[in-house]
């Protein structure tokens, strides 16, 4: 039996009881994007995926192929009526046992999905205000780069967004660089050089920072690196913006007093729309 809310039930009325996801934080996901019944990015996708279970030593099942993974997804879409344009999230988390110590490192899965209004990126004109989130650092480390189903501090950092009436917030790591924002990577720009913090900072091994690094590189007429970014600097950048595989690109319009602009991020926009048309 188990307490459920002030109601004494049976264990078998509950599934979390024993989920380690829940119970622990004992899980890794992706989020991608569904565009005519396809997943864009898949294979970027897949391989963070893999390497994300590596990394928490899970046991990879024999059938985790990407084409399998890739069936999956889509099958609950479909089932759902929104392969034209979606949103899913696969939750792969280790099978239940033990405390701490895992009696067993073999997983299983859930995949939900969701419609999403637009099945190209776009920008809203709207203004779009950060500031920074001082309260809890991301640390220097591996578990830092993937996707966890701990997430902590992006709830509470996306708290006090709310509270305060900003849109999104930057985080910091130990050493007071920028990391990355609540729900994406983060890009400056400084003349003509762009500027991401690299992986070693911290920051999660977004699958959109990769196409951006990519089509910004292609562009020619800016340098193009990954470096720390410290809060001093952000004053000096022409302009900040936030990717994320859902999202696409947030261009930033203010921050604290500095007001930014937004002509990169429509350019480059322009370019992740013309390849998405090719995935």
């Amino acid at each position: 039996m188990i307490n459920f809310n002030g109601e004494i039930l049976p264990v078998a009325t509950n599934l979390l009881q024993n989920n380690r996801a829940f119970l622990y934080g004992d899980g890794v996901f992706e989020t991608v994007k569904i565009r005519d019944n396809k997943i864009l990015f898949l294979e970027d996708h897949y391989f963070r995926l893999m390497s994300a279970m590596r990394i928490l030593r899970m046991e990879i099942p024999m059938n985790f192929t990407m084409e399998f993974l890739e069936q999956q997804i889509l099958s609950i879409a479909n089932a759902n009526r929104c392969s034209v344009s979606a949103r899913a999230r696969i939750t792969v988390y280790r099978n239940s046992g033990g405390n701490y110590l895992p009696e067993t490192n073999t997983v299983s899965y859930l995949i939900h999905s969701f419609a999403l209004d637009d099945k190209v990126y776009y920008i809203d004109k709207k203004p779009y205000e950060i500031d920074l989130y001082k309260d809890y650092y991301v640390t220097k480390q591996l578990l830092s780069t993937i996707k966890t189903t701990n997430k902590a501090i992006n709830i509470v950092g996306s708290i006090f967004a709310k509270e305060n009436d900003l849109d999104n917030c930057l985080l910091l790591n130990e050493s007071k660089n920028i990391v990355e924002a609540l729900q994406g990577n983060i890009f400056m720009l400084v003349a003509n050089k762009l500027i991401t913090p690299p992986i070693s900072e911290g920051c999660l091994n977004g699958i959109m920072r990769k196409q951006i690094l990519a089509l910004a590189k292609k562009m020619g007429n800016m340098e193009v690196v990954e470096e720390p970014i410290s809060p001093f600097d952000l004053q000096k950048a022409d302009e900040l913006f936030i990717t994320n595989v859902i999202k696409g690109i947030q261009p930033i319009t203010k921050y604290r007093k500095k007001e930014y602009k937004t002509d990169l991020a429509n350019q480059l926009l322009a370019q992740l729309n013309a390849l998405v048309q090719l995935c």
